[in-house]
């Protein structure tokens, strides 16, 4: 049959990414307490187009995802990216999902259990500029050089602390959303980054509460206010305490309940100051 992504192009142009956007699959990935966990995610896959190619084959996109769907921790999703690239005679390869992770979590009082997620997204780049196409030789061919992220975003409960400093009774209070985005170095639990997070704030969030929960959260996030400043603040100082990533950055979201806007913080580490 003709194939026409592989004929010739004579326009010259290389593209920087070409291939397949909003792919969504169920996928496995790890779970400290289950080993594995199954989920939905939404993919988003390329590689680069040199400019002698008239165009890619989308279908090896799908194809090799759907060979690793059922282990995509975070060292064999770069090996997929790896896959992608080599067989699409590419030098660079990109990929994104962003999917769901559920928890189990009992309420602080009653101990009652009830599933929460936590939106997760890995996002990853491999570059095999240099690489012959058969693969590299450990002895005289460079590696494909690999970059890796992992972000996990967790919604908390935030009570202002000026707001409390200045009223005769009570203090306004909010949902917020802390997202964390860490490049990958050792291995890591994502159940470790949420427990971190939700630490900092002024109170966790819960997905079933009885009368004696929301007593006790009332109580526990009253006695210890944050501004959003003061989360991002901390979660900070708690990351870089684990000396486990060069580079990470954290930013939280306050949607106000007595504001029409939100609250906002990020800040950014990229390794020891020189």
């Amino acid at each position: 049959m003709i194939d026409l992504q592989n004929s010739p192009d004579t326009r010259g142009i290389p593209l920087t990414k070409v291939g397949v956007k909003g792919l969504e699959y169920p996928v496995t990935v790890l779970d400290r307490a289950n080993k594995l966990q199954h989920t939905t995610a939404r993919a988003d896959l390329f590689a680069d187009l040199p400019r002698h190619f008239k165009g890619t084959h989308m279908s090896r996109f799908v194809e090799i995802f759907h060979r690793h769907r059922q282990d995509l921790s975070m060292p064999r999703f770069l090996e997929m990216l790896e896959e992608i690239a080599a067989g699409l005679e590419a030098e660079s390869a990109y990929g994104t999902i962003t999917f769901p992770y559920f928890l189990e979590k009992q309420a602080p009082v009653s101990r009652l259990s009830g599933i929460m997620s936590y939106n997760c997204r890995y996002q990853g780049r491999v570059d095999r500029s240099g690489v012959p196409p058969g693969g590299a030789d450990e002895k005289t061919e460079p590696a494909a050089r690999r970059h890796f992220t992992v972000s996990v975003s967790v919604p908390v409960t935030t009570v202002c602390p000026c707001s409390r400093a200045i009223s005769e009774r009570g203090a306004h209070n909010q949902r917020g959303i802390v997202s964390v985005e860490l490049e990958l170095g050792p291995f890591f639990w994502i159940e470790d980054i949420i427990a971190l997070v939700e630490k900092s704030a002024s109170s966790p969030v819960y997905s079933i509460l009885k009368r004696e929960d929301e007593k006790y959260i009332t109580e526990t996030a009253y006695d210890n206010p944050k501004f959003v400043e003061d989360i991002v603040r901390d979660v900070y100082t708690e990351i870089k305490g684990l000396k486990q990533f060069r580079r990470f950055s954290v930013e939280a979201e306050n949607f106000e309940s007595i504001h029409n806007h939100s609250a906002y913080a990020r800040a950014e580490y990229d390794g020891p100051r020189r």
